[in-house]
């Protein structure tokens, strides 16, 4: 049984197209003033293993613990990808993995 005190962060990505971009946007933001977790850039392209455009929001396990709950509820039918950050970088994204909304196939491939 592997122990909690392995997760040094949590990646929280939303996934959005062209018609949700706005609407993820200002998800990440408003997410990134209320819990102060880092907001990373917004790829318009799909990087990494994920299957849509995305935005990271990096939180602590403190702030992932409050940023988890409110994203379930205001995520207006964005997906979200969540995962902690173990260092075991294949397990964290499919073993680990939380989806809220629909789950989607991620490219695993990347971490061959």
């Amino acid at each position: 049984m592997r122990q909690t005190d392995s997760i040094k962060s949590y990646h929280a990505h939303i996934y959005f197209d062209a018609a949700t971009k706005e609407q993820a946007r200002k998800l990440c933001q408003q997410a990134a003033e209320q819990f102060a977790v880092e907001m990373g850039r917004f790829h318009q392209k799909n990087v990494g293993p994920h299957p849509m455009w995305s935005c990271q929001l990096a939180a602590t396990p403190e702030q992932f613990a409050m940023l988890l709950p409110w994203l379930a509820l205001n995520r207006n039918g964005l997906i979200v990808f969540a995962h902690p950050e173990t260092g075991d970088e294949l397990a964290d994204h499919c073993d680990h993995a939380i989806w809220l909304g629909t789950g989607m196939q991620l490219d695993l491939s990347v971490f061959d």
